[in-house]
């Protein structure tokens, strides 16, 4: 219930990229757009491993009594360890968060040039829009507020600025990095 198919413990939480505290409905988006990404049919971003990874959280933490016993384990003296450096994981995540900064960018310059009296979008919106967890999104506009390439309105929705207009310009991704963060209904069709 808490091994992967190596036989080691896996932090179903970690995995899905949630808080131990989340609701089930945290749990199922977070599922739904890393088992999209990871799907052996994604040409682009199939990976077998983590999308048994992911399907092995899932199962465990969707169902109350697999995860309450997960949770008492988890929080036994044996399963606490010091942090840990995530590895090759790590790396993964560093090329992943570069094309999703891209990506807001492009949907937000995109949002202004095409809807100039109404440039801003809500978080629930791109949400929608994009195959990322809730979490990986926060800390990408994290980084990009931090940075000045976007800001909040009065609303709390998100408009790209100057500064993030001259960066996307000036350092433009190709289609192939943008198209597979993109759920098919955030695409206009050609």
């Amino acid at each position: 219930m808490s091994t992967s198919a190596g036989g080691k413990f896996q932090d179903h939480y970690s995995v899905l990229g949630v808080e131990p505290k989340s609701d089930s409905e945290v749990i199922h988006r977070a599922y739904s757009a890393l088992a999209a990404r990871f799907h052996p049919d994604n040409e682009l971003t199939r990976d077998k491993a983590r999308f048994a990874a992911v399907t092995l959280a899932y199962e465990v933490l969707s169902d109350p009594e697999a995860r309450a016993v997960f949770d008492a384990i988890r929080r036994s003296p044996g399963h606490e360890s010091a942090p840990q450096f995530g590895g090759t994981k790590f790396f993964d995540a560093i090329v992943s968060e570069a094309a999703r900064r891209m990506v807001i960018l492009c949907v937000l310059y995109d949002r202004r040039q095409q809807k100039p009296f109404t440039p801003s979008l809500a978080v629930r919106q791109l949400e929608v829009m994009l195959t990322v967890s809730l979490e990986e999104m926060n800390f990408t506009l994290w980084y990009l507020k931090q940075r000045g390439l976007v800001k909040a309105d009065d609303t709390s929705s998100l408009l790209i600025t100057v500064e993030g207009m001259d960066y996307l310009e000036k350092n433009l991704p190709s289609i192939d990095t943008i198209l597979p963060f993109l759920k098919p209904a955030g695409r206009q069709q050609p």
